[in-house]
């Protein structure tokens, strides 16, 4: 079954709870605490665009909203010379709308795409969100820094869910190569329900030669668990492709199982590919990933 997305996938409550386990994993590589990984001579301006959420107000650029009435603000984009951003590339295809007792397997990568946010906040490091659609790979917010832009990308996450985000952030389609403007740091954050797994894990093994990446795969069984049902037929519809299906009470009762076998699968092909999968499930998605990460970090060095 597919659940509506309207409430807001990550509440704050949830954020602060995030930002503490965050905190607490990653304590030495918070600000103060470790070397800045900003370099160079300092920032160079690189154009022009509308206001977002997060951005400062000493950016904007008051004689350039002048022209437009204040409406919308324009503000200067700005790029430091830094180490690789983190670029998180989050599903939004449609079987992560899937869901039981209103919690969709997208509710779960938002509050992963909060942990990877704030973790990069608290290590100072540019971070940008590409939204992943069947074959479409699309720019949803670019590279920044701070708190504010990693919460902002959670925002822009729940928008690419739907058509409703296409004029709340910059966008850009097409291969996910051509989107990328330097090296980066490239968590891709997935149920991996797709037909074949292989196809995925090579487009991204591809990039693994250029850019560091690795899975974070969302357990999603849970989606799928059912109540047990009378003997009989059931009628269902293919999340993804829309096409009705026809199960018996024996299949609906695997339907866990079988996304458990699948996962399974996705997960030895992206290993095979020299890829790392972290696996996370509903509830402790950010304390097992901010520990993968301070793990990841100190063997990164």
């Amino acid at each position: 079954m597919t659940t509506p997305v309207a409430e807001p996938l990550v509440s704050w409550e949830e954020i602060q709870d995030i930002e503490l386990v965050v905190l607490r994993r990653m304590r030495e590589h918070a600000p103060g605490a470790h070397r800045s990984v900003f370099h160079g001579s300092g920032f160079d301006l690189v154009g022009l665009r509308d206001w977002q959420p997060g951005d400062r107000p000493s950016a904007v650029d008051w004689p350039q909203s002048s022209l437009t009435n204040f409406s919308p603000l324009v503000t200067r984009e700005f790029e430091q010379e830094s180490t690789a951003p983190v670029i998180i590339v989050a599903d939004t295809s449609r079987s992560t709308q899937c869901g039981v007792d209103g919690t969709p397997i997208a509710k779960v990568i938002a509050r992963t795409v909060a942990t990877l946010g704030l973790a990069a906040a608290f290590c100072q490091d540019l971070v940008g969100l590409v939204a992943m659609d069947g074959r479409r790979r699309r720019l949803a917010a670019r590279p920044h820094t701070g708190r504010n832009h990693a919460m902002h990308c959670v925002d822009v996450y729940q928008d690419s869910l739907s058509d409703a985000g296409g004029d709340r952030a910059p966008e850009r389609h097409g291969d996910l190569a051509g989107l990328l403007r330097k090296r980066s740091l490239m968590p891709v954050v997935s149920d991996f329900l797709v037909d074949p797994p292989e196809t995925l894990v090579e487009e991204f093994a591809a990039l693994n030669t250029l850019h560091d990446v690795f899975f974070v795969m969302v357990d999603s069984a849970f989606a799928f668990e059912l109540p047990p049902v009378s003997t009989g037929w059931i009628e269902a519809y293919d999340a993804e492709s829309g096409q009705p299906r026809l199960l018996s009470a024996r299949d609906v009762e695997r339907l866990g199982e079988r996304v458990r076998d699948w996962q399974d699968r996705s997960a030895a092909a992206a290993r095979r590919r020299g890829l790392e999968v972290v696996r996370v499930q509903s509830g402790r998605e950010h304390g097992a990933l901010a520990e993968f990460l301070d793990s990841r970090r100190r063997r990164k060095r």
